[in-house]
């Protein structure tokens, strides 16, 4: 249910607006319902202010536009307040999840922003006969076992290539497992007990998963137990092979288990979270514990902190960083609570009980210890590398003759022999590469191979969406080339109608790297910077950046054209054909996996089409 009070009344050339309020407060205050819900402040631009929540929607609103005494922040928001929309919920718990959802949408100018971008890695063990152990990001499924989130993918890595060791489980894909005639190079090193061709049965396969999954757990005495069991069992009835095996298994496990130097004995997965304030930055780390091991830290540094109390920037990221994500069973703070709102949502998303300590002792004191000097430490960094970056960004202003330089776009292209053409452009803003601002442009010029018409078209699409106000209108543009280039980008914005500072990196006679010419847009020289000249290094990271995020985009397009079209190209292979190759064995992976005497058991491959379809994936390979 939407409730939306009227837009503001036009102004009257000659006259003058008032600056509060624009609309009439009470009007709209009078039409709201005294319910839970969310509210939404817009202002004449049709921006989102503020997104808040309510149990009572009435007083909250009209608290903003009839106390006295508004904090400055508060105060110039009202004043800039046009409209004020409001959706009813049926509880204050499901106002927090949507508030949560249009914070993260619309990332409104006067809320606390916690901008993460990625998604957590998980460690995963399938839910299939014989379960595959895999590294896994995004969306879970009831059908497998998560255990996590770990902070990086790196952590989840470690974690793979321990259970490996420890109890060897596979972490083929199913398409290959389900056609391998022989094991793996996996199984010779004892990774793997090769469960594919059935050198393990079921049964001892899913010991080795349980005890797999009581490690991850933290049950490591409980894992080892286990293990002890088997190995008694598989002595007495006299399978010392078996028996020998598990021994190892738990020699191995003992042996990391000695190893560990951050561990607890009391807890299974905990965050520790610690606020600090150095100045103007506050950054909020998360040291994460799982299975009672330290697995790593992350942490956040939050915008629109101005004005706003500690326990308000807590609870902010526990609920931006928590709601819709896996939460651990303890959550560790400094002398704070969160709300019985919030508290009854992560409990109801968890489906169990949410331990908070907020005033820890003994272990948990020395990990929020650990977590605030961390915190601490990457204030310092930042402050470090925004000093640095601050220097090169100075530097680079007087080289170009340009002062007012901030945001600057870069683009590249990249292709192999005119395949798959595309060409990247990334951000730098606000003294730091912005990841999220980069883009993609997937190009096709006429010609394959034509540099300059693959940068026409992208910078004509960039050029496009910036006049229509999609994009921020950048300072500067700098082209990965020379003149050539240039002429390119300066036609792109002289037909959008755009006023950009344009410049050209181009590599130097002999194409050395840091012998660059950089070219300005109306010069007839190019300007020579030394390796060593602060804004030359900028210009070089970004650059190289482009570079980078071009080349990936470009092999992403290229093995995922080239994948599709490997099939098509053998003689005797069509539609249909290839239709059911890929339906058989799961994919094109399964079906490069396969031997030629799998091949042949598909429907209408003959003997000689399965030897003639191996020899096309397999032509060039040394395996």
């Amino acid at each position: 249910m939407n409730m939306k009070t009227p837009p503001p009344n036009e102004a009257v050339e000659g006259t003058t607006v008032p600056s509060a309020p624009l609309f009439d407060a009470k009007t709209m205050i009078a039409s709201l319902p005294q319910e839970p819900g969310v509210y939404r402040m817009l202002d004449a631009q049709e921006k989102t202010l503020y997104v808040g929540k309510a149990l009572n929607l009435k007083k909250r609103v009209s608290s903003y536009f009839q106390k006295s005494g508004l904090s400055p922040r508060i105060a110039l928001m009202v004043s800039q307040v046009a409209r004020v929309e409001t959706t009813v919920t049926r509880s204050e718990a499901e106002a927090l999840l949507l508030e949560n959802n249009l914070i993260k949408a619309l990332a409104p100018r006067y809320n606390i922003l916690f901008r993460d971008d990625k998604s957590y890695p998980y460690l995963c063990i399938s839910g299939d006969a014989f379960p595959q152990l895999r590294f896994h990001r995004g969306a879970l499924d009831k059908k497998h076992q998560y255990f996590g989130p770990f902070p990086n993918s790196g952590a989840v890595r470690e974690g793979v290539a321990t259970l490996q060791k420890i109890f060897q489980l596979r972490t083929c894909e199913n398409s290959v497992f389900a056609h391998r005639t022989r094991p793996c190079m996996l199984y010779q090193i004892e990774r793997c007990t090769a469960p594919c061709v059935g050198y393990i049965t079921e049964e001892a396969y899913a010991e080795d998963v349980q005890s797999a999954a009581l490690f991850l757990q933290g049950k490591v005495d409980d894992a080892r137990e286990q293990l002890q069991r088997q190995m008694e069992g598989a002595a007495a009835a006299l399978e010392f092979e078996k028996a020998a095996a598990l021994r190892d298994k738990w020699q191995r496990l003992q042996q990391l288990q000695s190893k560990q130097f951050v561990e607890s004995a009391t807890a299974r997965d905990v965050d520790v979270i610690a606020l600090v304030h150095e100045g103007e930055v506050t950054a909020v780390n998360v040291v994460m514990v799982r299975g009672g091991r330290h697995v790593g830290d992350r942490t956040f540094f939050p915008s629109h902190v101005a004005g706003h109390t500690s326990p308000e920037v807590t609870e902010a990221f526990l609920t931006q960083h928590y709601l819709e994500r896996s939460v651990p069973a303890m959550l560790v703070l400094e002398d704070f609570a969160p709300s019985d709102t919030l508290l009854e949502a992560l409990t109801a998303q968890a489906g169990r009980k949410i331990n908070v300590v907020s005033r820890p002792g003994g272990e948990r004191r020395v990990w929020l210890t650990m977590a605030a000097r961390n915190a601490k430490l990457a204030i310092a960094q930042r402050l470090a590398q925004k000093a640095t970056q601050q220097a090169r960004l100075t530097s680079l202003q007087e080289a170009l003759g340009l002062p007012d330089i901030q945001r600057i776009e870069c683009f590249d292209v990249s292709h192999t022999m005119g395949e798959a053409t595309v060409a990247s452009c990334v951000v730098f803003d606000k003294g730091a590469m912005q990841n999220s601002e980069y883009r993609r442009f997937n190009v096709t010029p006429a010609a394959g191979g034509d540099d300059y018409a693959a940068m026409r078209e992208a910078l004509h699409r960039r050029a496009a969406r910036i006049v229509t106000g999609e994009m921020p209108r950048p300072d500067l543009w700098v082209i990965d080339g020379g003149k050539g280039q240039l002429r390119i980008a300066a036609q792109a914005l002289e037909d959008e109608g755009l006023d950009i500072a344009l410049i050209g990196l181009a590599k130097g006679p002999e194409r050395k790297v840091g012998a660059e010419e950089v070219w300005r847009w109306g010069e007839d020289e190019s300007l020579h910077l030394q390796p060593e000249h602060a804004g030359f290094q900028l210009l070089h990271q970004i650059r190289d950046e482009a570079h980078r995020f071009a080349i990936q985009g470009h092999r992403a397009r290229r093995n995922k054209a080239r994948l599709a079209s490997s099939l098509q190209e053998i003689e005797g292979v069509g539609d249909k054909r290839r239709r059911a190759l890929l339906n058989h064995f799961g994919g094109l992976k399964g079906v490069r996996a396969a031997s030629a005497d799998d091949l042949e058991k598909v429907p209408g491959v003959s003997k000689a089409l399965a030897a003639r379809i191996f020899a096309a994936l397999h032509e060039g390979s040394t395996e």
